[in-house]
């Protein structure tokens, strides 16, 4: 059964792979499998029938037959337990590529997002220039942690996984930041993300679904 999921029916970034339901299109073109997308507007995501699927108003989510999910980090793993490529077979391997993703997701993601949510919906507050830098500096600290534990390698642990999948997906919402660029060893390693034929899949399929719409209003 072809799976579905949800995508801003105009996404804030207008295309450019920062939404939620990018890394969810990788890990699906990662393990070869065909969805299909359902656009949802912001008015839309706040009424019954969304939030029957998630409950805090948001996208993506996933439907495959009777299985619903949402939070991205759960549908990547789903993905990847029930396809082959992006976890490990032996069990270590296994266990350690989980790891990461809760890593990204838990470790390295919330101030990237405290640092967006500073700049966007909180930039108009008097003390919002105050706050900026010391969150700025909370994100480095963690990407020197993380590019130290990198090192010289292609990948977080051994071969690509959905670890590196949702880390990548994460680090790439610093780009626009330029604190990203300021650890050649991450930038390199996020490039070498983008240049997975699998990402650029779903990079041109994001991209497609958003500049084929017209503008909203």
């Amino acid at each position: 059964m072809t799976p579905t999921i949800t995508a801003f029916e105009r996404s804030p970034d207008g295309g450019m792979g920062l939404a939620r339901d990018t890394r969810v299109r990788w890990a699906l073109e990662e393990a070869g499998q065909a969805y299909e997308v359902r656009p949802v507007s912001f008015s839309a995501m706040k009424e019954p029938a969304h939030l029957a699927l998630h409950p805090f108003g948001q996208i993506p989510t996933y439907e495959e037959g009777d299985l619903v999910l949402f939070e991205s980090g759960a549908i990547i793993f789903h993905i990847a337990s029930r396809h082959a490529g992006l976890l490990p077979d032996e069990a270590d391997a296994r266990a350690r590529a989980i790891m990461w993703m809760f890593a990204a997701l838990n470790t390295v993601e919330p101030p990237i997002l405290e640092l967006i949510t500073a700049k966007f919906a909180e930039g108009d507050k008097p003390w919002s220039q105050e706050r900026l830098p010391l969150i700025a500096e909370r994100i480095r600290h963690r990407l020197g942690q993380l590019a130290a534990r990198l090192g010289d390698a292609q990948w977080l642990d051994g071969a690509f996984s959905a670890g590196d999948l949702v880390m990548v997906s994460v680090l790439l919402r610093l780009r626009p930041s330029g604190i990203l660029q300021e650890f050649p060893r991450l930038a390199a390693y996020v490039a070498r993300g983008e240049a997975r034929p699998a990402y650029r899949r779903a990079f041109a399929a994001q991209r497609a679904f958003n500049t084929a719409r017209p503008p909203a209003g």
